[in-house]
C-alpha cells in the first residue's frame, strides 16, 4: 500500500522532478506534485509525494528537518484535508 507525504518549506525553485529525485534513493516514488498558485502559477512552497509504505517511513525519517535548497523541510505523513465551511 502506498503512503502520501507532506513536504513543507520548499524553496521556491524546487519543481516536481527535483521532489521526485530528493525522495527516489529511499524507495519507488509513485508521484511528486509541488503544489502551485492557481492565478500565479508559482509554488506555494509545500507539495506531496506518494511512495510505497517500507520506503515512505524511511524518507519521513530521514528528511524531516533537513535542509533542501537552504530551508529546513518539514516531511510527514499527510492528513486529509480538513472540511472548511463555505459562505
Amino acid at each position: 500500500m502506498a503512503k502520501n507525504i507532506y513536504v513543507g518549506n520548499l524553496a521556491w525553485s524546487v519543481g516536481d522532478d527535483d521532489l521526485r529525485d530528493l525522495f527516489q534513493e529511499f524507495g519507488e516514488v509513485l508521484s511528486a506534485r509541488v503544489i502551485e498558485d492557481r492565478e500565479t502559477g508559482r509554488s506555494r512552497g509545500f507539495g506531496f509525494v506518494e511512495m510505497e509504505d517500507n520506503g515512505a517511513l524511511e524518507a519521513i525519517d530521514a528528511l524531516n528537518g533537513s535542509v533542501h535548497g537552504g530551508r529546513n523541510l518539514k516531511v510527514n505523513e499527510a492528513r486529509p484535508r480538513e472540511r472548511r465551511p463555505r459562505y
